[in-house]
């Protein structure tokens, strides 16, 4: 019987792929099993955990402890390319146009995530952020490890959903990842901005896209595993990018979230200690002037803060783009 081939990426194994992605990184599809060894940082030995296995609990918590500790600094030294990408994102959504993450096992797994919590946070609508996952919605919950090797999945899926104007980030511990590559390469074609958010600061991809965001985060402490430092490391820019969109895009008024929607009684009571908090108010003028508004944080925010009545505020809002600081200057003049 032959032996299936190995390969150091980013060397590509020969094969075919779909029109318009020859160059595509893709496991052969004469080979569908062929195995790659990954040349990243995070899957090289880390010596600080060396014997681990012979470690008492503490130490092993310990362990992992200082290592996740040195994660929020590597964030830092981005922080410029992050900030990058997140006024590609704004200018994107002001245009009508998305935001895109595509990724496979834990990194896409965290795009799912990051995109499914805007719209109760922020109120976002379902198209501002889109999340593709090697593998497709089965693979949030149990591993298809295959996915991630398709090139031409990825090329497939941005081919159908990207548009000209997108912003599509490709999230991808290695940085080698066939299925975010595709996608990536894809989204290029079709006139989309593109970043690529990965633990490799060597990452050959880098010169591929617009924005490259290359975390030094280093060897793992259980060696591969990028669900420890590496995600750790993803989750936090992640969190931060699209935070920072919505802060741009005025859905928080100073450090507070006025564009959430109370769907049971927990958020009800934060809307009314979000007025509270914003115009110092008691309760019972808060919860009259959310009633007033019919539920409306915003408008009620602006009515209180300004003295003018809820219509008005309505309207002030309405020419400001749904800015309140906009909206109360408009008021004020």
């Amino acid at each position: 019987m032959t032996a299936e081939p190995t390969r150091l990426d980013p060397t590509p194994v020969p094969g075919t792929a779909p029109a318009g992605a020859a160059d595509l990184d893709a496991t052969d599809a004469r080979h569908p099993r062929a195995a790659v060894r990954v040349a990243a940082p995070t899957e090289r030995s880390n010596p600080t955990s060396a014997d681990l296995d012979l470690m008492s609990t503490g130490d092993v918590l310990r362990v992992i402890n200082e290592a996740d500790s040195r994660v929020p600094v590597a964030v830092a030294a981005v922080h410029d390319e992050v900030g990058t990408a997140v006024e590609l994102a704004v200018a994107a959504l002001r245009d009508g146009r998305r935001v895109h993450y595509f990724g496979a096992g834990t990194s896409g797994r965290l795009g799912v995530l990051d995109a499914a919590e805007l719209s109760p946070t922020f109120n976002t609508p379902d198209h501002w952020f889109r999340a593709h996952l090697a593998g497709g919605p089965e693979a949030m919950w149990r591993a298809v490890e295959d996915a991630e090797d398709d090139a031409s999945a990825g090329h497939a899926e941005a081919q159908a959903s990207v548009r000209a104007g997108d912003l599509v980030v490709g999230l991808a511990a290695s940085g080698r990842t066939p299925y975010v590559l595709g996608a990536l390469r894809a989204a290029r074609t079709l006139g989309a901005s593109t970043v690529l958010l990965c633990a490799n600061p060597g990452a050959l991809a880098a010169d591929e896209v617009d924005v490259f965001i290359g975390i030094d985060t280093g060897p793992e402490v259980v060696t591969g595993s990028t669900r420890m430092k590496a995600a750790t490391a993803q989750k936090l820019v992640l969190n931060a990018f699209s935070t920072a969109v919505m802060v741009r895009l005025g859905r928080v008024y100073s450090n507070l979230m006025i564009d959430m929607v109370a769907t049971n009684a927990k958020l009800r009571g934060r809307m009314i200690s979000i007025l509270i908090e914003a115009t110092g108010r008691t309760e019972e003028v808060a919860e009259q002037a959310l009633t007033e508004a019919d539920g409306d944080l915003k408008a009620a925010l602006v009515s209180l803060v300004s003295g003018a009545g809820v219509e008005d505020a309505r309207a002030a809002l309405a020419r400001s783009a749904h800015r309140v600081r906009d909206a109360l200057a408009l008021l004020a003049s």
